[in-house]
C-alpha cells in the first residue's frame, strides 16, 4: 500500500523560487524582527525600530533589481508548470516598486511623526503593522490565483485598520478605523461570495484557467458565473474607493496618523487597482462586455464626485488640507479607472492597463510628496487647514515650491510635465477604445480640479498673516520631501521613462 502513496506525496512537493518572493518576504520578516525586538529595546532607544524598518523596506525595494532580467514564477502546479500562484513579471515589479517605495517614504514620514507624537502611538506595534501591510500589498500584484489574491488583499488591509485607530484615547481615530473596517469587511465579504461563485462554475482558482473555463460554463451555471463576476467587481470597487463606495475616505484620512493617510492614498489604491486589473484583464477577459461599461460608469462617477467634493472644502475648516487631499484622491481614482474600463473595449488590453500603471506611478510620487509637506506644516499647525499654508513661501521657500510643484503635477499643468503626460495617456486610452464620452467627462473634471489645485498653490505665495513661522524640518522628513521632489522633477524632465517602462508587455 505504501508504493502508490509515495509518488503522490512527491507530486505535491513544490519548489520555491526564493529570489522571486524576496521583496514581500523581506518586509514580512523585518516586521516580525521589529515586533520581537520591541520587547527588549529600552524606551529611549525605540527609534532604532523605525530605522530598522526603513532599512528593511529599502532592502526589499532593492531586491526588485535582480528580477528585471525576466519573468519568474513559483508555487506552480507540478503537472503544469505554466499555471502558478506567484509570478514576478513586469506588471508585478512595477506595482511592487510603487508599493515598497511608497511604504519606504511612509516610514520616513512615520519616524518624525512617532517622535513628535509624545507616545500617542506604540512604536513596536506601529512598525510591525506597517511592514505587515506592505508585505501583503507587495504580494498582491504577484498573485495569480484567487485564493492568494484574497489572502494578500486582507494581509494588506487588516493591519491598516489597526494603524488608522492606533492613537491612544483619540475618538476621531477610533471612529475613522471603525468606518474603514466596516467598509473593507463588507468589500471582502462581497468579493469572497463572488469568487466562490466563480470557483463553483469553473472548478479552478487559477486566473489563467478561470479565463479559459468561464467561456465554456455549463448553461445551468451561466447565471451563477455572471453573478460571481458582478459581486467580485463590486468588492474591488470598495477597495479602490470608487463611488458610491467612497464614503469612508475623508473621515478615515483625517482620523488616521498623517503618514498612514498618505499610505492609504497611494499604497491602498495600488492594492485595489492591481487586484482589479488581475481579476478583469487576466481572469475575466471574456466578460469585458460586462465589466467594461460598469467600470466606465464608475470612473465617470468617481472622478466627478471626488473633484466636486474637493472643490467644496472650506479653507478655514479644521483638517481641510487633509480632507482636500482625501477628496482629490477619490477624483484621481476615477482617472485610474478609465484605462481599465478602456481595456474592456480595446483590442490591446495590456496597452490600456499600462496607462493606469503609468498614472499610478506619477500619482504615487507626487501625492506622497504633498502629504510630506502637509506633515511638515502639521508639526506647527495641528489643525492643518488650507488657510494655514498662506505665506508658506516666506517661512519655508523650498517646501512651498515643492508643494506647488506637486499640486501642479496633480492638476496636469507645467512644470508638472509628468502629470500632464500621465493624463494624456489616460485620455488616449479612452479615445482609442471609443469612449469619447468618458474622455469629455474627464476633461471637464480636469478643469474643475484646476480650480482648487491652483487656489491652494497661489495661497502659498501670498503675504503671510502676522510674522512668518519658521518650520524646522527633521532629517527623515527632509529625506521624504527631497526624494519625492527629485523623483517628480526627474520624471517631468524625462516622462518617457515611465511611459517606456509601462508600455512594454505587462503580463
Amino acid at each position: 500500500m505504501s508504493s502508490p502513496a509515495q509518488p503522490l506525496a512527491v507530486s505535491l512537493v513544490q519548489s520555491v523560487d526564493w529570489l522571486a518572493i524576496a521583496p514581500p518576504t523581506i518586509a514580512a520578516v523585518v516586521g516580525l524582527v521589529v515586533l520581537v525586538a520591541d520587547l527588549f529595546v529600552a524606551e529611549h532607544r525605540k527609534s532604532l525600530l523605525g530605522w530598522t524598518s526603513v532599512a528593511g523596506l529599502a532592502v526589499a525595494t532593492l531586491m526588485l533589481l535582480p528580477l528585471l532580467d525576466g519573468d519568474r514564477s513559483t508555487f506552480c502546479l507540478t503537472g503544469d508548470a505554466s499555471v502558478c500562484s506567484y509570478t514576478a513579471d513586469r506588471f508585478t515589479l512595477v506595482i511592487q516598486f510603487l508599493v515598497l517605495g511608497g511604504a519606504l517614504l511612509t516610514a520616513l514620514l512615520s519616524v518624525t511623526a512617532l517622535k513628535d507624537g509624545r507616545k500617542e502611538l506604540p512604536e513596536g506595534e506601529y512598525w510591525f503593522l506597517l511592514l505587515s501591510s506592505a508585505a501583503g500589498a507587495a504580494l498582491l500584484p504577484a498573485s495569480r490565483d484567487l485564493a492568494t489574491l484574497i489572502v494578500a488583499l486582507e494581509v494588506a488591509s487588516l493591519p491598516a485598520f489597526a494603524l488608522v485607530g492606533l492613537k491612544y484615547g483619540d475618538r476621531k481615530s477610533s471612529e475613522a478605523a471603525l468606518k474603514f473596517f466596516l467598509s473593507s469587511v463588507t468589500a471582502t465579504a462581497v468579493s469572497l461570495m463572488g469568487i466562490s461563485f466563480v470557483y463553483a462554475s469553473t472548478g479552478t482558482l487559477y486566473l489563467t484557467q478561470v479565463a479559459d473555463r468561464i467561456q465554456n460554463v455549463d448553461g445551468q451555471l451561466h447565471t451563477l458565473a455572471q453573478t460571481g463576476v458582478v459581486l467580485t467587481l463590486v468588492g474591488f470597487a470598495f477597495k479602490t474607493a470608487a463611488v458610491p463606495f467612497h464614503f469612508w475616505v475623508p473621515d478615515t484620512y483625517v482620523g488616521a496618523p498623517l503618514p498612514i493617510a498618505a499610505y492609504l492614498s497611494v499604497i491602498g489604491k495600488a492594492v485595489g487597482f492591481s487586484g482589479l486589473i488581475l481579476v478583469t484583464v487576466v481572469a475575466l477577459p471574456s466578460y469585458a462586455d460586462l465589466w467594461g461599461p460598469a467600470l466606465a460608469v464608475l470612473a465617470a462617477l468617481t472622478m466627478t464626485v471626488g473633484n466636486v467634493g474637493a472643490l467644496r472644502q472650506q479653507g478655514t475648516r479644521a483638517y481641510s488640507a487633509v480632507r482636500l487631499l482625501a477628496w482629490s484622491s477619490v477624483g484621481q481614482a476615477g482617472y485610474l479607472l478609465v484605462p481599465i474600463a478602456a481595456a474592456g473595449y480595446s483590442g490591446d488590453a495590456e496597452k490600456s492597463v499600462g496607462s493606469t500603471v503609468a498614472y499610478a506611478l506619477m500619482y504615487g510620487a507626487v501625492n506622497l510628496g504633498a502629504f510630506a509637506v502637509a506633515a511638515l506644516v502639521g508639526r506647527t499647525k495641528s489643525l492643518n487647514r488650507v488657510a494655514d499654508y498662506r505665506g508658506l513661501y516666506a517661512s519655508s521657500p523650498l517646501s512651498a515650491l515643492l508643494l506647488a510643484f506637486f499640486l501642479l503635477c496633480l492638476a496636469g499643468l507645467p512644470p508638472g510635465v509628468i502629470g500632464l503626460f500621465a493624463k494624456v495617456t489616460v485620455f488616449a486610452a479612452a479615445v482609442d477604445a471609443g469612449l469619447g464620452w468618458l474622455a469629455v467627462i474627464m476633461a471637464v473634471n480636469v478643469v474643475i480640479a484646476l480650480f482648487y489645485y491652483l487656489q491652494w498653490t497661489t495661497l502659498l505665495f501670498r503675504a503671510p498673516e502676522g510674522e512668518p513661522e519658521k518650520h524646522r524640518v527633521p532629517a527623515p522628513l527632509t529625506a521624504a520631501i527631497a526624494l519625492t521632489g527629485v523623483l517628480g522633477i526627474v520624471l517631468s524632465g524625462a516622462p518617457q521613462l515611465v511611459l517606456r517602462f509601462t508600455d512594454t508587455a505587462l503580463f
